[in-house]
């Protein structure tokens, strides 16, 4: 399939499906096999609208849903009714959606199993006959990485892998835009696009990100607005026209593809059609922009200098040595943390011991950290098998460091980087060792760049290292390495990185002469630096060399900088428990309480740090600086201090503040909302009776009369499943009038909760507690 040109995509389905009989929380998927004349009039409506590719009634069919049998009948069943729908030229996606479950380290679905799930519908769908994979309205970096490499091992067809954003550009878990280009492009995906979450205006900024960043065509399938109710129906509220308005501007901005999600209908793709048709279409091009990503953000190497902190590296650390082998974790993760408050970009993580198990530490170390820190990774080792299993589970787009100019190393090394969609650092040594010359660096970097085209690896994501060697053996090392800095990104347009440190070894107080020397590499244009961030000596040369250089505008950073290296030149004290549930150090937080209750009562460490911590996290969340996973780590750093202290008492007693019920309502089996929830209450000292998914009415109101419960929380994710919301509030409110019902899901809105008859809309989990605490104290 040729991707880069204009396509339209179809439409809503479960809208339409609706219309003709839907019931609430019943499943779409059953209908390929009860109703197949009303599904296949869906894609005939669509098809006839103008859409190029319609999307399977295949959106949540997996094996969290069906059993085998099942899955196999309703996605056979699915492909022929579009394939049978689908004129000559005209073509089927495989829809897949997420599975409704958060993966570990924040829920209880392990990353490999969501890869089995997943391949289980690729290998019915691929063999059914579909044209390519469509992976839609996810919300989590870390499900879609499952997704992608279930489909990227189980057929070649072309995928499209697009996710839900809010109307401020990010997925549920944080990551933004830049950052799922960077994952889902390194990943091997054909198209990246938006779906779902708002309408058509409010994802115009999201679409644009992507344009700006992509190097592959764009797609956008926005909702028609957000769903109200109108004489007890659902109704999506932007006309065709209105959507079709939007749609040309996103055409315009240079989307490629087009279609529609929750609420649109065959009229609103035929006005698009019709907006959009006089409008060029430009191909797209390769953006030649090298991003590495963590799963909240991605950083930009080749722009503004970026560093990377170096201490997370056994060399020369006796502390991190015994940390490794004990297996101390807190110790590593406090390393990550204050290189990360320090202001590195992106932290080097090398745990190469060779008394330890290299390959499963660093996965440990890696799913540990990105736990707690959301900076970018380099993945530091020189054994294959480590690297392979770490780019595996890591969560982003990471830096591999790293390859260098000996075949094996190269053959080794880029079937890894271009599966798991790594920038590759490569070293500029070969069979005979480093080159005395720059020329000769450069040499074997251009053919270190040269073969990882062949492995179908874009120069964008080669960052080269010339190699710092030592002054102390050759007073020429460092003006050739610096030479070589500059042939290298003049000849061979790439990136290039140095460890700076090793310009010192051997000599006495080397952070003078490493300080020095990374400003002579700045000047020579270096793109990252592998450095200590805690360094002062080093923090002065890589901030006055911006303020130098024109690339901090005002000084403003430089300005803050010199402001917090005067505020901070007493001595740094230890991390205090405060501290430890803000940065979601939960060993840490275990051990400093049991460390405060020594001198203090339980109480006053729960309502004194405990929940001011918490509230301080929960704060930056609503403001949008503090992302999902930051707010969940610091939960459970929080229910690691509150177990120790429940385990300590004796005759003292913490009251619970009051009972909640929390339910995902008939119908919808995603609780991934509801769980977070649940989560926060019970650090704030709630008792959460949890009825879990797919609840009716009655069960929910029995539940409410036998706990004796004032605040009961729903939550529904989709469309089709928000009518049984409305149904559980009004058999709330007919037996229990008393009861304060908070609702929540990505499908709500204030008003929408407003006509259904809540108490409250909680437009994410803190909003939840602060009802809570409203209610119940």
């Amino acid at each position: 399939m040729d991707f880069n040109r204009r396509l339209i995509f179809d439409g809503a389905m479960g809208t339409e499906l609706q219309k003709m009989g839907l019931a609430p929380g019943e499943l779409p998927e059953t209908w390929n096999i009860l109703y197949p004349e009303r599904v296949a009039s869906v894609h005939r409506a669509y098809f006839a609208a103008g859409a190029d590719i319609v999307c399977t009634n295949t959106f949540g069919a997996n094996l969290l849903k069906f059993n085998k049998d099942e899955l196999k009948s309703i996605i056979e069943a699915a492909v022929s009714i579009a394939r049978a729908e689908a004129p000559r030229g005209k073509f089927v996606a495989l829809d897949i959606g997420p599975l409704g479950k958060m993966l570990a380290p924040f829920g209880d679905l392990e990353f490999e199993k969501a890869v089995q799930i997943f391949a289980e519908t690729v290998k019915l769908g691929a063999a059914a006959g579909v044209d390519m994979i469509a992976l839609e309205t996810f919300a989590d970096t870390y499900e879609i990485k499952a997704a992608m490499l279930a489909v990227r091992e189980n057929c070649d067809l072309p995928v499209l892998a697009s996710c839900a954003y809010d109307a401020d550009g990010h997925v549920m878990t944080g990551g933004d835009a830049a950052a799922m280009v960077a994952l889902l492009e390194g990943l091997g995906a054909d198209m990246i696009g938006a779906n779902c979450g708002v309408g058509p205006d409010l994802i115009l900024p999201t679409a644009k990100t992507l344009v700006e960043y992509a190097s592959v065509p764009v797609t956008i399938k926005a909702n028609a607005g957000l769903p109200k109710i109108i004489d007890g129906k659902t109704v999506f509220t932007v006309s065709p026209e209105d959507f079709a308005r939007d749609a040309k501007s996103l055409a315009e901005l240079g989307v490629s593809a087009l279609g529609g999600c929750c609420g649109t209908t065959p009229d609103h793709i035929r006005a698009t059609v019709a907006a959009i048709k006089d409008i060029h279409y430009t191909p797209v091009k390769n953006k030649n922009i090298t991003l590495v990503s963590s799963y909240s953000h991605a950083v930009t190497l080749g722009n503004t200098p970026k560093l990377i902190g170096e201490r997370i590296n056994p060399t020369g650390k006796k502390l991190l040595k015994e940390a490794l082998r004990t297996g101390d974790i807190s110790y590593i993760l406090s390393q990550g943390s204050n290189q990360a408050e320090a202001g590195a970009h992106i932290l080097d993580v090398n745990v190469g011991l060779p008394e330890i198990d290299e390959a499963n530490m660093m996965c440990h170390v890696i799913n540990e950290l990105q736990s707690v820190i959301d900076l970018p990774l380099q993945i530091d080792t020189s054994d294959p098998e480590t690297m392979a299993r770490a780019a595996r589970i890591y969560n982003g787009k990471p830096l591999l460091n790293s390859v260098n100019g000996k075949k094996e190393s190269m053959e080794a090394v880029f079937p890894i980087a271009k599966k798991y969609g790594g920038v590759v650092v490569g070293l500029t040594l070969d069979e005979n060792g480093i080159p005395d010359i720059a020329e000769g660096r450069a040499a074997i970097a251009e053919r270190i760049i040269n073969t990882a085209a062949e492995y179908g690896i874009d120069k964008k994501n080669i960052i080269i290292d010339p190699l710092t060697l030592t002054v102390a053996t050759d007073k020429n090392a460092a003006s050739v390495t610096l030479s070589a800095v500059k042939i290298i990104k003049e000849k061979l347009d790439v990136k290039t990185c140095l460890g700076v440190s090793n310009v010192s070894f051997g000599l006495p107080a080397r952070e003078k002469i490493n300080s020095v020397f990374f400003s002579l590499a700045l000047a020579a244009k270096l793109d990252a630096a592998i450095m200590n961030p805690s360094s002062e000596a080093m923090m002065n040369s890589y901030r006055s060399y911006l303020a130098l250089s024109g690339e901090d505008e005002a000084c403003a950073d430089y300005i803050e900088f010199a402001s917090m290296a005067v505020e901070n030149s007493a001595p740094i004290s230890e991390i205090t428990l405060f501290d430890a549930i803000v940065k979601g150090l939960s060993s840490k937080a275990a051990e400093l309480t049991a460390e405060e209750l020594k001198t203090r009562n339980a109480m006053s460490i729960i309502n004194e740090i405990l929940v001011p911590a918490l509230d301080k996290v929960g704060k930056g969340f609503a403001s949008g600086l503090v992302f999902l996973p930051q707010l969940l780590i610091s939960a459970e750093a929080a229910k690691a201090a509150f177990s120790v202290i429940k385990s300590s008492m004796t005759s003292e007693h913490v009251a619970k503040k009051g009972k909640i019920i929390l339910a995902t309502v008939r119908g919808d089996i995603h609780d991934i909302g509801k769980n977070i929830v649940a989560s926060l209450l019970e650090n704030y000292n709630y008792e959460v009776i949890d009825l879990g998914r797919d609840v009716a009415p009655e069960a929910v109101v029995a539940a409410a009369k036998e706990h004796g419960v004032r605040l009961v929380g729903l939550s529904a994710l989709m469309t089709t499943t928000v009518p049984a919301m409305q149904e559980t509030i009004n058999a709330i409110r007919s037996e229990l009038p008393d009861c304060k019902v908070m609702v929540g899901g990505a499908v709500l809105t204030q008003d929408y909760a407003d006509m259904i008859g809540a108490d409250h809309y909680s437009p994410d989990a803190m909003n939840g507690v602060r009802f809570a605490e409203e209610i119940l104290g």
